[in-house]
């Protein structure tokens, strides 16, 4: 089995919750690190965007500028991102089993974003669990694509990667832990 699952196929906010489930299930007997994606919560915005919520610290990176109720159009803060993504690289250098990244987008197809915090993931030879927009699959598949696999929203399919890529018990972080693949 390939070391990234990439998500695809329902909308974001369901892809987030299913990541929450997931890393809620997993962490007992695995050390997780990354980002998921929550909503602002804020009325009358036309930005999606919200904050990345850091799963080792419980950190929360703004990722959207608020641009007021009403204001048209979405205007994604870098700035927050790459924190997100350096927070990520401290916890992939500290040691872990599994990297979940909220999702390859705009950011990192332009080279920002969370891409080097996939990038150290990748390096470090930890599974990644994330997920692409179709509009990103071309970028992501240049940067990634053939050490991944596309699947679908289902808990038991991901659940089947998790157990397929997963380190043995108590090799977390060494070099006997990482995937053969990579």
């Amino acid at each position: 089995m390939k070391p990234i699952a990439v998500i695809q196929g329902a909308p974001t906010s369901e892809i987030q919750a299913l990541f929450r489930s997931l890393v809620d299930r997993w962490q007992p007997a695995a050390r997780i690190v990354g980002v998921i994606a929550e909503d602002h919560g804020l009325p009358d915005r036309a930005c999606t965007a919200g904050y990345l919520r850091s799963l080792a610290k419980a950190d929360r990176f703004q990722i959207f500028q608020d641009r007021g109720p009403g204001a048209k159009g979405c205007q994604l803060w870098g700035a927050g991102a790459l924190s997100a993504s350096e927070a990520v690289q401290r916890d992939i250098a500290a040691g872990c089993d599994l990297v979940v990244l909220s999702k390859f987008g705009a950011l990192e197809r332009k080279g920002g974003g969370l891409r080097d915090a996939f990038t150290a993931a990748i390096e470090a030879g930890i599974p990644v669990l994330t997920s692409v927009a179709p509009a990103y699959i071309e970028a992501w598949g240049a940067f990634a694509g053939p050490l991944s696999v596309v699947m679908p929203l289902d808990a038991e399919a991901i659940d089947a990667w998790w157990r397929s890529v997963r380190p043995a018990a108590g090799l977390a972080g060494s070099s006997a832990a990482r995937p053969a693949q990579l």
